[in-house]
């Protein structure tokens, strides 16, 4: 529930603070008061779009709060999500401040965004004015009412899952779709493709290796002289003896020397021996490879060639190369399996739009129920709200398959008796829109789990006995629920617990607006002005006060 609302420098308000009741709230004043300007506000609190027109001229922000209590659970579960809570009193502040570059949004003191803020205010405050009635002219929004009193989430989530699997199948079966011989195009290629790349058989990393050959088989002449000279050097040549000759020389005069020290240097000739005899047999052994030690250097040239034309054709890389390999297999087999898959995505298109036409017939069904109690209780209201002769139906029929149904769900009406029905928008008038728009809250009022409700306008194109009518029907609303009104009729305003008087004044060649509770001799006033404008006698005076007397 609202509990009070405080507005800095918006439009013409400089500054007020608004204290609401439950029950029925009714905001009067004259035109151009700033009863507009007080919805606008409330509008920002609930995170609708706000222009930097709103801001009183010469200031430099403009400020909107609002205190909401005893929050419903659904308004708790929405704050909870967003990452918010109630205060320890149980309260709920909501401020938005307002600037020409921008703004800022607080939710119990805390930063917010405004997407958050329109998220919990749509659990906070349903507002009713002009564009609710432009809706009732919309067929396309009707159903929304009726599945509000129809209780059906729980079907039209099974509803939507189906239509959403229904659409994913046949997107996917769409994609087999193709004639044969743009099929047998894509075979050929795909097969060609497959096997250019699978004779390359390239490997990742194999350039790097072929390159690393290739520098070695580059470089294989001087490294075979220097092995050579290697030899030599260990070996001997027809010129000199080598370092085994010599070592080995070396070694056998040791052994000519008796005692333990000389056997152990002896030992260690041995073992230098065999060392340099097993690096001779491995330098002789790179020496008999031949030229580039077993290495072909045009077939790796031949081999870099086809890796750098496969790979630049098929991604730039060997890992491209390789992945396009596999996605090819993947498509060719997706190909060659298609026809199955075909068959098991037709069966599971069939299944599912079976499912989805008895799952269509339970929607339709708990439409038709809600609308059978929607006819009734709207016309018993409408009747009541000084349209007897009214005939109000709502038209169920069979329409495409949407993802909300597969109805079209349209308001009909006739407005006199054995007058045919037609289409709401085709024949309502202003007020005839405000009283069938106050007849559906109504009956929606114990499923709405807004516990604030604003109507702005509700008045439109109504007087006299009507007038008195919506008044009460708004109490009889108010009962249930926090009911806030915008009214120009003094039939409506006497039916307030809380009356609030929207005034403006003109001070040093400047507009300012207050808003003030009503009591007593001024309530008796304002209703007497509302009634009769500035010409107020004794018998308007009486009029308002014994209309006041009856209504409150």
């Amino acid at each position: 529930m609202l509990k009070s609302l405080h507005i800095e420098n918006i439009a013409v308000i400089e500054q007020t603070d608004i204290v609401f009741s439950d029950g029925l709230n009714v905001l009067t004043g004259e035109t151009g008061a700033g009863k507009s300007i007080v919805i606008d506000a409330i509008n920002a609190i609930l995170g609708e779009r706000t222009s930097k027109e709103l801001i009183r001229a010469g200031a430099e922000t403009a400020l909107v709060s609002a205190i909401f209590c005893e929050l419903s659970g659904y308004a708790k579960n929405a704050l909870e999500d967003a990452g918010f809570s109630v205060d320890s009193d149980g309260n709920l502040l909501i401020t938005r401040t307002l600037t020409h570059s921008g703004g800022t949004v607080k939710i119990n003191g805390l930063p917010a965004t405004v997407g958050i803020l329109k998220t919990i205010g749509k659990h906070l405050i349903n507002i009713h004015g002009q564009h609710d009635n432009q809706s009732l002219l919309d067929p396309d929004t009707h159903y929304i009412y009726i599945d509000r009193l129809a209780d059906n989430s729980v079907v039209l989530r099974e509803y939507y899952d189906e239509f959403h699997h229904l659409n994913t199948v046949r997107k996917e079966l769409s994609g087999f779709e193709t004639d044969e011989a743009q099929k047998k195009r894509d075979i050929e290629l795909l097969e060609y493709q497959i096997k250019e790349l699978t004779d390359a058989d390239i490997k990742p990393g194999e350039t790097e290796a072929l390159k690393l050959k290739l520098d070695i088989a580059r470089n294989a002449e001087n490294t075979l002289n220097g092995l050579k000279t290697a030899y030599s050097c260990l070996n001997g040549n027809e010129d000199s003896d080598g370092a085994f000759s010599s070592v080995q020389n070396a070694q056998k005069e040791i052994a000519n020397c008796k005692g333990e020290e000389f056997e152990q240097l002896n030992a260690k000739f041995y073992e230098l021996l065999s060392g340099l005899d097993e690096v001779t047999v491995q330098i002789r052994r790179l020496i008999n490879n031949g030229d580039g030690f077993g290495i072909d250097a045009e077939s790796l040239r031949a081999r870099l060639d086809i890796i750098s034309r496969i790979t630049l054709k098929y991604g730039g890389s060997e890992e491209k190369a390789k992945e396009y390999l596999e996605n090819a297999e993947k498509r060719l087999n997706n190909i060659h399996l298609s026809e199955t898959r075909i068959t098991e995505l037709s069966k599971e298109l069939d299944e599912s739009t079976e499912r989805l036409v008895i799952l269509g017939k339970k929607v339709t069904a708990s439409r038709i129920e809600a609308a059978k109690i929607v006819e009734k209780n709207v016309t018993e209201i409408l009747s009541f709200l000084d349209m007897p002769n009214v005939t109000f139906k709502v038209s169920v029929v069979q329409g495409k398959y949407t993802r909300y149904g597969c109805d079209n769900v349209e308001f009909m009406i006739g407005t006199n008796a054995g007058e045919a029905i037609k289409p709401l928008s085709k024949i309502a008038s202003g007020g005839e829109l405000s009283r069938v728009m106050l007849a559906i809250k109504s009956v929606l009022a114990d499923k709405d789990d807004v516990d604030t409700l604003i109507f702005d306008e509700i008045d439109a194109g109504i007087g006299g006995r009507a007038a008195q009518k919506v008044g009460h029907q708004l109490k009889q609303v108010s009962s249930d629920r926090q009911t806030v009104c915008v009214t120009h009729l003094a039939q409506i305003a006497t039916f307030a617990q809380n009356h609030l008087l929207i005034e403006k004044s003109v001070k040093d060649n400047r507009t300012y607006t207050s808003v003030k509770p009503l009591a007593g001799d001024d309530r008796i006033k304002e209703i007497a002005r509302i009634m009769a404008g500035s010409n107020m006698s004794e018998n308007i005076y009486n009029s308002a006060k014994e209309l006041l007397e009856r209504n409150f």
